[in-house]
């Protein structure tokens, strides 16, 4: 086991002494942070603020579009989902992925949501070239084959970081895959105990969010993983901090 899969096995342990404490309202806000952050690398423009307000209070925001709006309500609403699902334990599954990008697509996208993509795409910025339709039954099943023989033996990160990343290299949806995939990523963390990883979505860190996921598609992941762990450590220290007040 490398240096920070040990950190973030030593910051877990600290947090599960806290977690009888943890109170609903920080869990709320990070929830919001969460929606926020995943949102805006894929472009939307709504402010932190902003996404409370529209989440938890209803709140139309003027100059902001239908689609923005639906998107932060949308990705609360999966948010809640995959919390429900780690809680009853119910298994990771194609079903559970479906209806997933079902939420996040909910009323913005009806003939696709749920649905893999019937016709090719190409990932803007990126070498990598997705599959042909015709290829995502057998791809994703594979996927999940994958999961079923890596879950029970695999550290959780690096499990989450490695599904991220196979299901990112599929592609399957039309839209909405990015949301998807990180979403798909805290299940597995969730189930696991850990709280949710956000991946922030300043210039920055989402430059280097794609950067290690196009040197992933060219046969090394190890960079992405060590990127989803860097990750999982900030958001460890960083709900640690808050709890401890």
């Amino acid at each position: 086991m490398n240096n920070k899969l040990k950190q973030i096995d030593t910051l877990l342990g600290e947090l599960n002494q806290y977690r009888a404490n943890e109170n609903y309202r920080i869990t709320e806000a990070l929830e919001i942070e969460y929606t926020y952050d995943s949102n805006r690398i894929e472009g939307n423009t709504l402010t932190l603020n902003e996404t409370e307000m529209v989440v938890n209070k209803g709140i139309t925001i003027a100059g902001k579009g239908l689609r923005e709006h639906l998107e932060a309500i949308n990705h609360k609403g999966a948010i809640d989902f995959i919390k429900d699902i780690a809680q009853k334990k119910e298994p990771i599954s194609e079903r559970v992925l479906l209806d997933i990008h079902s939420i996040v697509l909910h009323s913005i996208d009806k003939e696709n949501a749920g649905k893999y993509r019937r016709v090719p795409v190409i990932i803007s910025g990126s070498k990598h070239i997705p599959p042909q339709p015709y290829l995502l039954q057998p791809k994703m099943d594979e996927l999940f084959q994958w999961y079923e023989a890596n879950k029970d033996s695999m550290h959780p990160v690096v499990l989450a970081a490695q599904m991220h990343e196979k299901f990112v290299s599929i592609h399957p949806f039309i839209d909405g895959n990015g949301r998807t995939a990180r979403l798909l990523m805290n299940l597995i963390l969730m189930q696991h105990g850990y709280p949710i990883a956000n991946i922030k979505g300043d210039n920055e860190t989402r430059r280097r969010y794609y950067q290690t996921l196009e040197e992933a598609s060219s046969g090394d992941n190890s960079v992405f993983v060590e990127f989803i762990e860097d990750v999982v450590i900030q958001s460890l220290e960083y709900y640690l901090q808050i709890i401890r007040g």
